[in-house]
């Protein structure tokens, strides 16, 4: 890859959910079900909601289609705590694996002119307004959400 923004960019979020992922792998089952602070999420909602988002992004970025929309409902839609039925941890911790290993190939299988293009959420008349909505925009959101949430995980390690 040439373009060394979109490299560093790319790597970026590789650290981060290479960071991300240990510290889900260090929290038990139990630790999961904590809040990260008194009144705030818990480490499965987080989880559960890293998933959807991240999962969403291979629809936003036209790469492909979200495996599991049905967390959108849970995980982005609603609160921790809401009273839906959620995965198990386990699944979760599945689905974080799966979605983590496509969105990898997805990332790499963009070419470099296809970043600064529209993305999907935006109609062909937004993107003339403001060209600066394109689909890197959305990655550097993702990452930057990413680091975010990652910041409240490590509370409970």
């Amino acid at each position: 890859m040439e373009n060394l923004f979109i490299k560093a960019a790319l790597q970026t979020w590789d650290i981060q959910a290479t960071r991300t992922e240990k510290i889900f792998n260090q929290l038990s089952d139990d630790d999961l079900l904590k809040q990260i602070a008194p009144g705030r999420n818990s480490a499965r909602y987080l989880l559960g909601h890293l998933v959807a988002v991240n999962d969403a992004m291979s629809e936003i970025l036209g790469t492909g289609k979200a495996a599991y929309p049905e967390l959108q409902a849970i995980f982005i839609k609603s609160p921790d705590g809401s009273g839906l039925e959620l995965p198990t941890i386990g699944e979760l911790r599945l689905y974080w694996n799966l979605v983590h290993e496509r969105l990898k190939k997805e990332f790499l299988n963009i070419p470099e002119a296809e970043w600064t293009t529209r993305h999907t959420a935006m109609t062909d008349e937004d993107f003339a307004k403001d060209p600066g909505r394109n689909k890197f925009a959305v990655f550097l959101n993702r990452t930057n959400h990413l680091a975010f949430h990652l910041g409240q995980l490590r509370l409970l390690v």
